[in-house]
């Protein structure tokens, strides 16, 4: 029997039964369809980790020097006492990393933690517990911030500590309506007046997390106000990726210099760039695709149990149609084949539902919830192949034992 042939047996035969033909693929489509879901949002939140969150923490083609790591989980009490010896970044300190990299497009300074939160209010309005930040201007750069109004933070803004600022866009929004109406008005942080200089087109949202609800003070005004804070950090910004690591080398030997470290000392700072996040989430996943498969299988078994129970009830309600082929000719490889084949269109058929079934649901979570997806080509296959391979596992059995009917067994039978 040609092989078009029997993929067209197989598909009148589960056309012809389409009710039953559905539940045996059930177990199938389930489970593929949660492989290819789960691994879209896996695959979406690696990029999105990549390219949103650690770009929105530390900047692109960026890195920073800090008195504390980047750290995903708690230290513990030696590391705490060690962090707690170093002495602060300083003015010095990122002058020093400025001299060690001129070729570099931004170097920062900036306040760290603790950083102070305050209520933001103009007249009758207010914004509360919104984030404030100082920075020297080549901040605004190192994070890559246009102005949708207004003008950056300067230097002799810096330097005559002036009370001027620059909101982010969600601030302003829910101050003026307008961004651009905040330009010029004074607003109080803090209790204290600060006129708005510019506003920071908007940035959006990571994980449901908005990047947009901040105030820039100038560093200077900043620590008048709130003094210095215990991890204040340098920002570098390079001009393109392949810059980073070889700055990175370089702004330590700078510190080092700086901090007077003799040779073997280790450091009493930290160059980091945002690895530990982007790290702790390829952890993470890697623990999720351990499960994923178990879990899979177990689905993946059951539907293969249950497809070889229904093609063995197909074998024995076709007997009599098996033996006609045989009696017209049929050999046994043609009626191996014929069973085998609706086997595996059957189980292909559920593999390629379950695709289905996976992209809907994916495209779902994704709409309703801030985790993105992204389907891929090489689950899709794994899940395609996951099908076939059912149907051919649990088919051969039924196959062969359709094969091995006597025919004259196969004709007396009603």
């Amino acid at each position: 029997m040609p092989f078009f042939e029997a993929w067209r047996l197989a598909f009148r035969v589960i056309l012809s039964n389409k009710l039953r033909s559905f539940f045996t693929l059930l177990g199938i489509i389930v489970s593929v369809g949660f492989l290819v879901a789960v691994v879209a949002i896996i695959q979406g939140m690696n990029a999105y980790v990549k390219e949103n969150i650690a770009g929105a923490v530390i900047g692109t083609n960026a890195f920073q020097v800090r008195r504390t790591p980047i750290t995903i989980g708690l230290l513990d009490d030696e590391q705490v006492r060690i962090i707690q010896r170093r002495p602060r970044i300083t003015r010095r300190d990122a002058a020093a990393v400025g001299r060690a990299l001129p070729e570099a497009r931004a170097v920062a300074l900036q306040s760290g933690w603790p950083t102070p939160s305050s209520d933001v209010r103009y007249r009758n309005q207010r914004v509360g517990d919104v984030l404030v930040f100082g920075v020297t201007p080549p901040y605004q750069t190192v994070q890559d911030y246009r102005f949708t109004a207004g003008t950056p933070l300067t230097d002799p803004d810096i330097r005559e500590r002036r009370y001027v600022c620059a909101l982010g866009f969600e601030v302003a929004d829910k101050l003026f309506g307008n961004p651009a109406l905040a330009i010029g008005r004074k607003i109080r942080v803090a209790g204290r007046e600060f006129t708005v200089k510019g506003v920071i087109a908007q940035k959006g949202r990571v994980l449901g997390q908005s990047f947009d609800g901040f105030v820039l003070l100038p560093l200077s005004t900043f620590e008048s106000i709130y003094g210095r804070r215990k991890t204040t950090v340098i920002s570098v910004k390079m001009n393109h990726a392949e810059a980073v690591a070889p700055g990175m080398s370089r702004a330590e030997e700078a510190m080092r210099l700086a901090h007077r470290l003799r040779p073997g000392e280790e450091n009493d700072f930290t160059v980091d760039k945002a690895d530990a996040l982007v790290e702790f989430w390829r952890n993470l996943t890697r623990v999720l695709f351990t499960v994923i498969p178990a879990v899979v299988a177990i689905g993946i078994v059951v539907g293969g149990i249950v497809i070889m129970n229904i093609m063995l009830m197909s074998v024995n309600e076709r007997t009599r149609e098996i033996g006609i082929r045989k009696s017209l000719g049929a050999t046994r490889a043609d009626i191996r084949r014929q069973f085998l084949v609706e086997a595996i269109t059957l189980s292909t058929l559920g593999g390629a539902l379950g695709v289905a079934a996976g992209w809907i649901l994916a495209n779902i979570v994704s709409y309703v919830s801030p985790l993105p997806a992204r389907i891929t080509l090489w689950s899709v296959a794994v899940a395609l192949t996951l099908g076939a391979g059912t149907g051919i596992l649990f088919g051969v059995y039924p196959a062969t034992r359709a094969a091995r009917l006597d025919p004259i067994t196969a004709l007396r039978r009603e």
